[in-house]
Order: structure tokens, then C-alpha cells, then sequence
């Protein structure tokens, strides 16, 4: 049996929280927490024809800077092998567009979402 610490516990609340958020804004929910090689993506999403892959982060404490300031270059290097490979999978990597979110949430709910935080040009 697995020990679920508290800060994962409160990583999947919070990725649970951001699912609604954004069902609640339009998006539709394609995948949770997709897994590879490369590494893992916390909610695919479809917002009108776009696939958008999302990255959820919780700061507790935002005196070290805000959540969606996590997010570097080499998380964002992981995260778009990640969608390649799940664009791949699906035979969507010619017929979809795409774009990487960040959505940072804080101890009291607030919400940070930065729609195109960056893009596959990046890479």
C-alpha cells in the first residue's frame, strides 16, 4: 500500500479544482494526468478546436515568487515531448493545434491561468 503524502494529496486536490475551473470556462475535459517516458501532463484539455495541455501548480507560501513561475524552461521541455508524443498516439499531430497552459492556484484558491505560456516553437 502506497503512502500519499500532503502535499501530493493536496496536488491532485488542486489539479481537481483547476479541472472545474476550466470546465467551468468551456474547456472540455480529454485526459488527466497522462503519463510517458518524457515525463507527465496534468489535464489535456479541448478548448473550441484547440488541444490545450496544462500544467497545474499549487504554492502554498508565494513569498518565493507566484505558482506559474515554476514552470521553467527545461518543465517546459518535458512537457512538450509529452504532447508530442500524445498528439503522435492519437494521429493528431497534423490535424490538431495546440497550446501550453500554466495554471497556478495559491493556499487560498486564487487562480492564475496564462493561456499560451509558451508554445512548441520553444523547442
Amino acid at each position: 500500500m502506497a503512502v500519499t503524502s500532503k502535499s501530493e494529496t493536496e496536488g491532485k486536490t488542486a489539479e481537481i479544482a483547476a479541472c472545474l475551473f476550466l470546465q467551468k470556462q468551456g474547456l472540455a475535459l480529454l485526459e488527466k494526468n497522462y503519463r510517458c517516458r518524457y515525463g507527465e501532463i496534468d489535464l489535456i484539455m479541448q478548448d473550441s478546436a484547440e488541444v490545450v495541455f496544462i500544467e497545474v501548480r499549487l504554492r502554498r507560501q508565494t513569498y518565493l515568487g507566484q505558482a506559474v513561475e515554476t514552470v521553467d524552461k527545461k518543465k517546459q521541455q518535458k512537457l512538450i515531448k509529452t504532447a508530442l508524443l500524445y498528439l503522435q498516439k492519437k494521429r493528431w499531430l497534423d490535424t490538431k493545434h495546440c497550446r501550453f497552459d500554466v495554471l497556478g492556484m495559491d493556499s487560498k484558491n486564487n487562480i492564475e491561468w496564462i493561456k499560451n505560456a509558451f508554445s512548441l516553437d520553444f523547442f
